[in-house]
């Protein structure tokens, strides 16, 4: 197993553990995270949430246009994208919109970062096959 998928492993199962102990941390007021009605901490939220969600966007598209893994690391997208999603589950528990709308967007950026580059590194390897063969 590699390096990474042990790294993976061990936080899924340290957060599996941890929210076992929390059986009572269920979403009570679902309802109000659909009511459009905003909060000045809401809109500081969601600006502050902007920032920071869209932070690992240039890394993405600069990876997009390279059409290369060269010079990235997918371990931070991928815990950053596993930590988000215990960021979405929290703001359910606090029934804060900013919360979840932007660590969603953020937990798919992330994710979406680290397909890109495993799609780009088998590329690279299967070229690099191709011209061992030849």
């Amino acid at each position: 197993m590699s390096r990474f998928n042990k790294v993976t492993l061990a936080v899924l199962s340290l957060s599996v553990a941890a929210f076992y102990g929390c059986e009572d941390w269920v979403p009570r007021d679902t309802a109000s995270l659909l009511i459009p009605k905003f909060d000045r901490s809401e809109i500081i939220g969601f600006v502050a949430g902007f920032g920071t969600t869209f932070a690992a966007v240039p890394d993405l598209v600069a990876m997009l246009k390279r059409r290369s893994s060269a010079g990235m690391n997918p371990r931070m997208a991928a815990i950053m994208g596993v930590f988000q999603i215990l960021w979405v589950y929290y703001g359910l528990l606090i029934a804060s919109r900013p919360v979840i709308a932007w660590n969603m967007v953020a937990v798919l950026i992330n994710f979406l970062s680290v397909g890109a580059y495993r799609h780009f590194v088998r590329k690279e390897q299967a070229r690099q096959e191709s011209e061992l063969e030849n």
